[in-house]
């Protein structure tokens, strides 16, 4: 069997980028380009944070490709600073002066239609921020879903319970059109790594320590971006005092990956329908769970409830063993 083809749709911070070397190190995975929207910093710097981790691990010749700034309706609080104004943690000084002349001239949603394409039903799209992009390209080809091999998602919530607003997590709440729009009519298979699924099966600080001190460009990249930022600050997350789980070290983005890289991974999910409410005023952007057939839909999701901790572990520690035969 030939390597699986993958598009990853990212609002490159600190968990994308994780997640993207999860991606690299993958020997049985190809990754035919990247595509960038806006999120976690403006899209502007997520691509420049794109290419960084492809020179850290020596993949350059992977295209990347600048997609939506703002979401489908409104524009407001459309970036968020959690890992930092531009992204990355605020650590880098170093910037690319010729950094737009490395980000391929094709429009990111244009891209992911071609890509998908030219390789019908092989393609697994990877998304690990808000939807937009991938809400234009059923805008532009309706066709586009049914397509792919397969979606992974890294977003919503399964309990009501937010990490951006009361009941929404981010990368839904950032864009609840766009993620409603791709739950409705997005009708290949998709796997949800939703907000409460990353934080249910999280790892120890004391494995995050053991994980960036590996001897290697892509942990000691790690450690870089991670070293001025709460969020990766075991301090920090203790005293935050999370009312919904327990603390432990969460890479988001990385749920998701894992998922594609190796379905093995996840040990349990929920097969129904799923909505994202947009009316609401203290629920909008949140994801319910249909399993009861209110809604009378005819499309399943699997949303992600379990995982192997110790091979999501070993799928962490291999990504930062960068660079790697290629």
């Amino acid at each position: 069997m030939g390597k699986k083809l993958v598009v990853i749709d990212t609002d490159c911070g600190i968990d994308d980028a994780q997640a993207i070397m999860m991606a690299l190190a993958a020997p049985d995975v190809e990754i035919l380009g990247i595509t960038c929207v806006f999120g976690n910093a403006a899209v502007e710097n997520v691509c420049q944070n794109v290419l960084r981790v492809l020179s850290v691990c020596e993949r350059e010749a992977i295209p990347v490709f600048r997609g939506a700034a703002g979401p489908l309706v409104g524009a407001d609080n459309v970036v968020s600073d959690h890992f930092g104004s531009d992204g990355l943690g605020d650590v880098f000084q170093d910037k690319d002066p010729q950094w737009e002349e490395k980000i391929q001239r094709e429009h990111a949603v244009n891209a992911m239609i071609r890509l998908v394409s030219e390789n019908q039903s092989e393609v697994s799209l990877v998304a690990l921020g808000p939807l937009t992009n991938l809400a234009l390209a059923v805008r532009l080809d309706p066709s586009f879903p049914q397509k792919l091999r397969d979606l992974y998602i890294m977003g919503g919530n399964m309990e009501g319970k937010g990490n951006m607003t009361l009941c929404a997590e981010f990368n839904f709440a950032t864009d609840p059109e766009s993620a409603y729009v791709v739950l409705e009519e997005f009708l290949c298979t998709t796997y949800i790594a939703s907000w409460e699924y990353a934080c249910r099966n999280s790892l120890t600080w004391e494995f995050f320590e053991e994980l960036l001190g590996q001897d290697a460009p892509a942990a000691r990249l790690m450690k870089t971006i991670t070293s001025e930022c709460w969020a990766y600050s075991k301090e920090a997350m203790l005293n935050k005092r999370d009312v919904y789980f327990e603390p432990g070290f969460v890479s988001y983005d990385a749920y998701a990956m894992a998922a594609c890289v190796d379905g093995s991974v996840v040990t349990e999910s929920i097969e129904c329908p799923v909505r994202v409410e947009l009316r609401g005023s203290i629920a909008r952007g949140m994801m319910v769970l249909d399993r009861t057939s209110v809604l009378k839909k005819s499309h399943s999701v699997f949303v992600l409830t379990k995982c192997d901790v110790t091979k999501f572990g070993r799928l962490l520690t291999e990504s930062l063993r960068q660079p790697r035969n290629k």
